[in-house]
């Protein structure tokens, strides 16, 4: 079984920063693509910003020069790190992760549970 679960949300105020946490655990072989998404009511889910197991990133026009994702593998745990945050930020951010559980096996996706974000004076 694997399991990805995320934290860091909150309330925070305009302007502010938020570092949300995803830790991968449980039957993992290697952890390929892992990306962060967000959904906020009435709207359809989207992918924030990405970062491949080489380290590639990319992002969100609307996050672009705010947000920063990164990760460490020895820890299987992804960061978002998010600044300048603004009240369409508000959202909840789930984690996402392409992994093999065995040399033998191909890449499953899996998702985090989400954490809240809330921009708000």
């Amino acid at each position: 079984q694997v399991q990805l679960v995320e934290s860091g949300g909150g309330l925070v105020q305009p302007g502010g920063s938020l570092r949300l946490s995803c830790v991968a655990s449980g039957s993992i072989f290697r952890v390929n693509a892992m990306g962060w998404h967000r959904q906020a009511p009435g709207k359809q889910r989207e992918l924030v910003a990405s970062i491949t197991s080489d380290g590639r990133t990319d992002y969100a026009d609307s996050v672009k020069a705010r947000f920063t994702v990164s990760r460490d593998d020895a820890k299987n745990t992804m960061y978002l790190q998010m600044n300048s945050l603004k009240p369409e930020d508000t959202a909840v951010y789930y984690c996402k992760a392409g992994i093999r559980t065995s040399y033998f096996t191909g890449r499953r996706e899996y998702w985090g549970q989400g954490t809240q974000v809330t921009v708000s004076s």
